[in-house]
């Protein structure tokens, strides 16, 4: 009977979790008619499960993101899309999607995860600037393009990203556009030019830049990473500061590379995305009650 039971509640559970997933967190394509560079490439994306329970995923030919809305009577009008890390070759999507972006949603900012291509994965015809940051881009004018639907404000999305999506966030926020009013696609009318951005120990430092007009900056990264990251992010505050455009930086001493968000982050590094919230009130991204 116990045994019984136990497999009952087994499958409740299973169920359970499936049909929560199910609720409004659907993927929605960033390029319904095909992405520019995937033509042809219909093989279905992989997942891997990590040592530590975590989902990997890669082989992606059809990016795109999944929404976490918030409740509307929590809703800021604040949004943040967030780029998982993997040394471009794959998505750890877990503790860099989709725990940030449930951590989001509960504080009444909508977030969306992206699933974009990759540009080192075996035999990728992908490169960063060309793909991924294209990805990126488009995930930002597909989100204004949804803003009134959604109940967010298009001057208050921003983007953020891990390790190898931190470079990808970093770029999106070098590199990005009025949109194209006269097209006939409505999420390329859109403006690519996110509000703020969070880069989140990323990598490839050196090729980011600054200019008076970049979106403010939230920088974390971990003391014994390595160094091009544990220097390059106190380095890459300082280009800012130079600039005179908003930064901040935390750099923990008892971290390294890819804590990401877990439960099992403990001590200082654990209390990052609470500062990330209390940075984005003092910019006035998140209106305070």
């Amino acid at each position: 009977m116990n045994k019984f039971l136990l497999a009952v509640q087994t499958l409740t559970f299973i169920l359970l979790s499936s049909a929560l997933q199910a609720q409004g967190n659907k993927e929605i394509s960033l390029w319904p008619a095909g992405a520019s560079g995937s033509e042809g490439k219909t093989t279905k994306e992989k997942v891997r499960i990590s040592e530590g329970g975590d989902h990997v995923v890669s082989g992606i030919h059809n990016p795109s993101i999944t929404p976490y809305l918030p409740a509307k009577e929590i809703n800021t009008g604040a949004a943040i899309i967030i780029a998982p890390g993997g040394g471009h070759r794959e998505l750890w999507i877990d503790h860099e999607g989709y725990n940030p972006a449930r951590w989001f949603r509960e504080r009444g900012i909508a977030a969306f995860v992206v699933k974009d291509r990759v540009a080192k994965e075996d035999s990728s015809v992908y490169t960063v600037a060309d793909h991924e940051l294209a990805d990126m881009q488009r995930a930002i004018r597909l989100v204004k393009s949804k803003a009134k639907e959604w109940g967010i404000d298009t001057a208050r999305i921003g983007v953020m990203g891990f390790s190898a999506g931190g470079e990808v966030a970093g770029l999106a926020a070098m590199h990005f556009d009025n949109g194209k009013p006269a097209d006939a696609d409505v999420i390329e009318r859109q403006s690519s030019h996110p509000a703020f951005q969070a880069l989140i120990y990323p990598g490839n430092a050196a090729r980011l830049t600054v200019s008076k007009n970049s979106p403010p900056i939230f920088i974390v990264c971990g003391y014994n990473d390595r160094a091009d990251i544990s220097k390059g992010m106190a380095a890459l505050y300082l280009k800012y500061k130079e600039e005179d455009v908003p930064a901040e930086l935390h750099i923990y001493s008892k971290a390294g590379h890819g804590f990401g968000m877990r439960v099992s982050n403990s001590g200082a590094v654990a209390g990052w995305p609470l500062r990330l919230a209390e940075w984005l009130a003092d910019i006035g991204m998140v209106k305070t009650k």
